[in-house]
Order: C-alpha cells, then sequence, then structure tokens
C-alpha cells in the first residue's frame, strides 16, 4: 500500500479505533456509546469480556470529531487500530474464540484432530477411513469430494456423490464432517451435508467464494495461501466474518519458499503470531506442508507444542494405492501409533 500521508481520507478511513468501556460500565452507558457511534454512520461491535467491554469502530473515525466520546460516561480509553482486518483482530476481541461445529467445539481447552483421505474414492474406503480414524481419536472426518489438481487430468473427485458418503460415515461413527469447497455450485450442494467447510490454499484469496462462505453461517477452516503472509491471511479471514459468520478456524498448511526436501516449508512460528493479532482458533496441517509420512507425526508433536488448537492429517487405507496425496498420508495402523504418542505433548500444553 502507497504511504499516503496523514491528510488522505482513504488513508484515515484505514484507521477505525476501539473504546475501552470501564469495568464497572453499566448497560445503559455501553448502549448510548454504541448509539453514538451509529449516529455518526459507523458501525459498532460489541465484545463483551468478563471484566470489559469492547466497541469497535468501524469507519471513518472522522465522523465522530466533535462527538466528544472520550468522555461519555464509561469510557476509559480509545485506542486506534490500523491493521486492515478489523474483526477477526484480537484488539476487537481480546479474549480467544470457541467455534462450535457439529457436536464439538475448537478453541481454548481442546485440541482437535481432524483425519481422512485427501480424495474421497468410493464408498467402502471411506466408512474404513472412518471407523479407523474415530477409533484412533479423531473428532473429525476430512475427505475431499471436490478436488482442485494441478493438472486437469487428475482425479477431480466424486462431488455430491462423495458428500453422501461422507453423510453416512457420520451417522455411522459420529464424527464431523469437514469438506472442500472450490466453487460457488460446491459450496451451495455441501452446505447440506457438511459440518464444516474447508477453503483450501489455492483459494484463500477467492474474495467471491469467501463473501459466499461468509453468507453461509456454516463453521469455515480457512487454509493459508501458497505464498500468502500472514496479514493477508488474517484479511481473507475478515471476508467471512465480514459477512456474519464469525465461525472461522485458520490452518498453516505450509509456505513455498526455495527449500526442496518438503512439499512446502511448514511455517510452526505463524502459530504464536496468530495468537497475537487474532482470537481465532488455528491448527496445523503436517501432511500438505510436507508431502513425506515420515514428518507428519514429529511436526504434529511440534504443533501443540507450540500452541495450535489442533492438527489436520491425511489417512488411507493404503497410501500406495491413494488417487491423491498417497506419499503423505499414513496408515490407519501409523495414525493409531502417531495419536497415541501425541497425547502426552496434547496433554502438557493443557489441552483434552
Amino acid at each position: 500500500m502507497t504511504n499516503s500521508g496523514p491528510e488522505d481520507p482513504a488513508a484515515r478511513e484505514d484507521t477505525d479505533m476501539i473504546i475501552i468501556m470501564k469495568p464497572n460500565a453499566s448497560a445503559e452507558a455501553i448502549s448510548n456509546v454504541t448509539k453514538l457511534i451509529e449516529s455518526r454512520g459507523l458501525q459498532a461491535h460489541l465484545s463483551r469480556g468478563d471484566e470489559v467491554t469492547i466497541v469497535g469502530v468501524i469507519g471513518n473515525k472522522e465522523k465522530l470529531h466533535g462527538a466528544n466520546i472520550e468522555s461519555s460516561e464509561g469510557v476509559d480509553r480509545i485506542l486506534n487500530v490500523t491493521e486492515s482486518y478489523k474483526l477477526v483482530n484480537k484488539k476487537f476481541h481480546p479474549e480467544d474464540s470457541v467455534i462450535p461445529a457439529g457436536n464439538t467445539t475448537i478453541g481454548p481447552g481442546n485440541f482437535t484432530v481432524m483425519a481422512g483421505p485427501c480424495a474421497i474414492e468410493n464408498h467402502d474406503m471411506l466408512l474404513q477411513s472412518a471407523e479407523a480414524v474415530k477409533k484412533a481419536g479423531a473428532t473429525f472426518l476430512r475427505g475431499g469430494a471436490y478436488k482442485p489438481r494441478t493438472s486437469p487430468y487428475s482425479f477431480q473427485g466424486l462431488e455430491e456423490e462423495g458428500l453422501k458418503y461422507m453423510k453416512e460415515a457420520r451417522e455411522a461413527t459420529g464424527l464431523n464432517i469437514i469438506c472442500e469447497v472450490t466453487s460457488l455450485r460446491a459450496l451451495e450442494t455441501a452446505v447440506k451435508y457438511v459440518d464444516m467447510l474447508q477453503i483450501g490454499a489455492r483459494n484463500m484469496q477467492n474474495f467471491e467464494l469467501l463473501k459466499e462462505v461468509g453468507k453461509s453461517g456454516v463453521p469455515v477452516l480457512l487454509k493459508r495461501g501458497l505464498s500468502a503472509t500472514i496479514d493477508e491471511w488474517l484479511n481473507a479471514a475478515e471476508y467471512i466474518i465480514s459477512e456474519g459468520n464469525p465461525n472461522i478456524v485458520l490452518c498453516e498448511r505450509g509456505i513455498r519458499t526455495y527449500e526442496t526436501s518438503t512439499r512446502n516449508t511448514l511455517d510452526l512460528s505463524a502459530v504464536p503470531v496468530i495468537r497475537a493479532k487474532s482470537h481465532l482458533p488455528v491448527i496445523v496441517d503436517p501432511s500438505h506442508a510436507t508431502g513425506v509420512r515420515a514428518y507428519i507425526e514429529p511436526l504434529s508433536k511440534a504443533a501443540a507444542a507450540v500452541g495450535a488448537d489442533g492438527i489436520m492429517v491425511e489417512v488411507h487405507p493404503c497410501p500406495s494405492c491413494a488417487m491423491s496425496d498417497g506419499p503423505q498420508s499414513l496408515t490407519f495402523e501409523q495414525f493409531d501409533t502417531m495419536m497415541r504418542h501425541l497425547k502426552p505433548y496434547v496433554e502438557l500444553a493443557g489441552r483434552a
């Protein structure tokens, strides 16, 4: 972004603010501040914590000139927010979010494990996978019904037929189900079946798709783009939440660097950075990050140690026969072993 200087109206519009209310501020005082903000044509967003309420102001703060809002009853102090993302910003929402999805929650206190095949290949394979990952301790079945592939000649997924298999697997095991959507057509179909939508790395900045996912209200797992900065990733999440859907979980899945030993470079530092910048939960996908099954277990342990809210792992009954991502998929036995080895790390991190 070009440095426009202090007098540029566009620059002022990007500088929003938060109003921190006093711990003993009454409901009436908070309401009065909110009404004052809205009367000036701005948006007010409340974040109520255990001890303090924060009123986020979105829009050109110059519209509040002369309102003397800092003198209003119950106002403690006012802080400027210069980041372009607002609603996902920790300044607007200091307490970490807990995201409901299906029969579980993702966020503080839990360590969520999503596991299953990269692509849904057939009915029996998916049901076997669901039973195996459930037995090992996963709470989500992942499976690709829509597969964005580098080559147009590669397997593209079973689409709605695969989603029907996912639904059957949920009914049989009690697992929650998550599937990637790649288009508006896929989204319109998937919302009838899944507990959580996934936006893949290639679509992280497909802003029209992000808006529609935001309008759907269905919980979303938003993967980091192939070469996206953390701020770009958070701005993508802002597209979703600005359309009314606050149920977002971020997923670090590796970024492209000059290193060729792994498929991508897993940026574990993204986890504490996200913790400092945003209230949204963040999980790690070591499968897509490395592309090598031997590295999945140590990086899953590292994800737990660094404070991730969970992991997403690819599991297949016969990786050597997989139609997609076989080299990075764990067998049922390998996944079960990893889950047992991972348990003490998760417990040490203070998560269930």
